[in-house]
């Protein structure tokens, strides 16, 4: 099942991005006094006891405002209020309840979405306690102390938070359709290439960049096997707006990826790969997807003989990251290629479920170090005693080792390329994880 997605929302400089950074772990967000200062909606996946999730940091809401960046800031932070399962509300113990506060509360509650009311920067409970008895006023709930700076109550706001969290249903877990995500900037063809899988116009078509604004999930049929297409809106680039006006489908995309097994990332022929394919195709490759690169209006490019193999080698270089990613040269215009699109999801799929018995893991494994010896510091060599598979989906590998540091990311890089000689994993990423284990055990 996907993670569940949590909305962080608010009026600027309420601490919204020191939240973020403190449930991340990280300093993602740039936080700074001056308000407005979050222009991109930056997200993270967060593990809090047994429950995994992503969260979205979003820009100040000042319902009022006509000024162009708070203006686009306030509509993206709609988009993620739209896609998010529970949203975090955020106000400022220290400045009290405001009439931007209150329409935004209006705003949450036409949403229908889950709320949790979060009051933050009470760095003293003792002495900022009696003030958030005022947020009791928005009509949304009891009010959630915190302090995102000093990371106080962050555990009580959590347990409100995903007890709103979707329970898994069955009916879901039995779905054992393909779900493939269309991924990719905007007016790349995302949506011509659904429609011509279906035969009819069902998507929105237009040469508008972003169109699409929602994540639409439509079931195509074909040799009685059903597929689940999910068409994202498309990523806009930051050099294309004025004033650096948000990406405002960063986090459809994610959604998407996160529901889906296979990432198709549709590239512009005409165009070529760029910095913003890389973006979006890092997104699936950070959530473990099997990925197929369509590079579509194929047919509006002159070729020699040499032209398909010059456009894979631009790819590779830009998206060095997926060495693993399959490729398809299509035409949604003219359906050039795109029925081989369902051959190469389910081979891809095939091999994102794949498992391997743990006893040929140890063939290839002995077979590896008699090959190429593993590394050796201060006279303490790498020892590797066995390897077994954990999981699929992507499939993910664990191997016991004697130290740890000794495992240097070249090596255990060649292992990967092993076990791809023997399984090819065709369009999947797989995982290797390094544990540690003495002798005696």
């Amino acid at each position: 099942m996907a993670r569940p997605i949590v909305a962080i929302v608010g009026r600027p400089n309420v601490g919204k991005s020191t939240l973020f950074n403190a449930l991340a772990g990280e300093r993602i967000a740039i936080v700074k006094d001056t308000p407005g200062v979050t222009r991109d909606r930056i997200y993270a996946d967060v593990e809090w006891l047994t429950h995994k999730f992503t969260i979205i940091d979003t820009g100040g809401i000042e319902p009022a405002s006509q000024d162009v960046i708070l203006r686009q800031m306030r509509e993206q932070a709609e988009i993620a209020v739209e896609t998010a399962d529970v949203i975090m509300f955020m106000t400022d113990v220290r400045e009290g309840l405001t009439a931007a506060d209150k329409e935004i509360s209006e705003m949450l509650r036409r949403s229908r979405k889950p709320v949790v009311l979060v009051v933050n920067k009470v760095d003293n409970f003792d002495k900022f306690y009696a003030d958030t008895y005022e947020f009791y006023n928005l009509g949304i709930g009891d009010p959630n102390p915190i302090s995102a700076t000093e990371k106080l109550g962050m555990g009580d706001m959590l347990e409100n938070v995903v007890a709103h969290f979707p329970e898994q249903s069955g009916e879901e877990e039995e779905d054992e359709r393909p779900r493939v995500a269309v991924i990719g900037k905007p007016n790349v063809g995302k949506s011509s290439i659904i429609n011509r899988l279906l035969g009819e116009d069902r998507l929105i078509v237009s040469d508008i960049a972003g169109t699409t604004r929602d994540a639409i999930d439509t079931t195509v049929k074909r040799n009685g096997k059903e597929y689940v297409f999910i068409d994202t809106a498309g990523l806009r680039r930051k050099s294309k707006i004025k004033e650096e006006i948000e990406r405002f489908s960063i986090i459809r995309t994610v959604s998407a990826v996160e529901r889906c097994d296979v990432a198709v990332l549709v590239i512009d022929a005409e165009e070529g790969v760029t910095e913003q394919d890389a973006k979006i195709a890092g997104i699936a490759h950070e959530r473990g997807k099997g990925m197929i690169i369509a590079v579509n209006k194929w047919d509006l490019i002159e070729k020699d003989d040499k032209t398909m193999n010059r456009f894979k080698d631009d790819i590779k270089d830009i998206l060095s990251f997926m060495p693993y990613a399959e490729f398809l040269f299509i035409s949604a215009k003219t359906g050039q290629r795109l029925v081989k699109l369902y051959d190469l999801i389910d081979v891809v799929i095939s091999y994102h479920a794949m498992r391997v018995q743990t006893g040929v893991l140890n063939e290839i494994l002995a077979e590896a170090t008699a090959m190429v010896e593993p590394p050796q510091d201060k006279g303490k060599r790498l020892r590797l005693y066995y390897m077994t598979q954990v999981s699929v989906k992507p499939p993910t590998f664990v191997i016991f080792v004697n130290n740890k540091e000794l495992a240097h990311f070249s090596y255990i890089r060649y292992l990967e390329n092993k076990l791809r000689e023997a399984f090819r994993f065709t369009g999947t990423p797989i995982k290797i994880i390094i544990r540690e284990r003495k002798e005696k055990q």
